[in-house]
């Protein structure tokens, strides 16, 4: 199982650095979990999550870096760091995987005003996306 989880991290640090969604519902279990750092309760399945994603690689797309990746058996914690509008982002993406998909993604951001920097520009990011499909 680790060496699966090894190829999962593989295609999403792909899907991360080319800054398109390419291959990115592939790589997700329909039964995904996502975890919001802003929004209260977990979002359900494939689809909501493929939209979260995609709405932060976009947020995401200049000056992110991971920094650290710890990985065990099915699970990675991916620490990251970005800087958007002057405002340093630290946070980590922690990673479930089974049978080569993601299952559960949760996402933790620190400081405080950098969850409202997340929080603001990944709600522009929705709305636009839901505006325009092809975004």
């Amino acid at each position: 199982m680790t060496e699966s989880i090894h190829n999962v991290l593989e295609k999403w640090h792909h899907v991360m650095a080319s800054g398109t969604n390419e291959g990115l519902f592939e790589l997700l279990s329909p039964t995904c979990t996502f975890w919001s750092p802003v929004v209260h309760t977990p979002q359900q399945g494939r689809d909501i999550t493929f939209l979260y994603l995609s709405a932060a690689s976009q947020v995401f797309a200049t000056d992110f870096k991971y920094v650290r990746k710890v990985v065990q058996a099915d699970s990675a914690m991916l620490e990251f760091e970005c800087v958007i509008e002057g405002i340093h982002i630290n946070g980590v993406d922690i990673v479930r995987v089974e049978n080569g998909q993601i299952t559960d993604f949760k996402v933790m951001v620190r400081p405080l005003k950098a969850v409202h920097k997340v929080h603001e520009q990944m709600m522009g990011m929705l709305e636009l996306m839901k505006a325009s499909p092809s975004a």
